[in-house]
């Protein structure tokens, strides 16, 4: 668990640090921005870091795993839409940890709740570890930002 914070902050800094070009003052505060992130006056608020972990009930059956697993996706994309998940992706399977979320919710029993909706926690394909983590609010623009530079589903 202390690679993979520590794997957000580097992540992090390195954004931050790409944002500005050497040599310019820093942004001017953006009250209105903050404030639409839920940041409080440094630019921070609270998440609900979730590890998905392997759980005790491998789905094999080729139909149902797909049909899971486009659940799964469907049920990220519509806790991101409510502005609820900040952020979610795949870790790479080391001790179990197979994916991660960060809620913008107060505690941990507010992220339970919105896990527990997830096909692979109800097939048990998948176990969550729940850690409150106090953070930037820039996280919340990324879902915004990603939308931009994700090319559509060809049809």
């Amino acid at each position: 668990m202390k690679k993979i914070g520590t794997l957000i902050l580097l992540a992090a800094l390195g954004a931050g640090a790409q944002a500005q070009t050497a040599g310019a003052a820093p942004p001017a505060y953006d009250a209105e921005l903050a404030k639409s992130l839920g940041g409080n006056d440094n630019g921070m608020r609270r998440y609900v870091f979730v590890v998905l972990r392997t759980g005790p009930t491998k789905v094999t059956g080729e139909q149902e795993r797909k049909e899971m697993f486009a659940g799964h996706m469907a049920n990220i994309m519509r806790l991101a839409n409510e502005r609820k998940l900040a952020y979610a992706g795949p870790l790479d399977g080391v001790d179990g940890a197979r994916g991660i979320f960060i809620f913008a919710v107060e505690s941990i029993d507010e992220a339970k709740a919105l896990v527990a909706t997830d096909p692979v926690i109800i097939k048990g394909e998948m176990v969550a570890e729940y850690h409150t983590h106090f953070g930037s609010a820039g996280l919340m623009a990324v879902n915004g930002v990603h939308s931009k530079i994700m090319k559509p589903a060809a049809k």
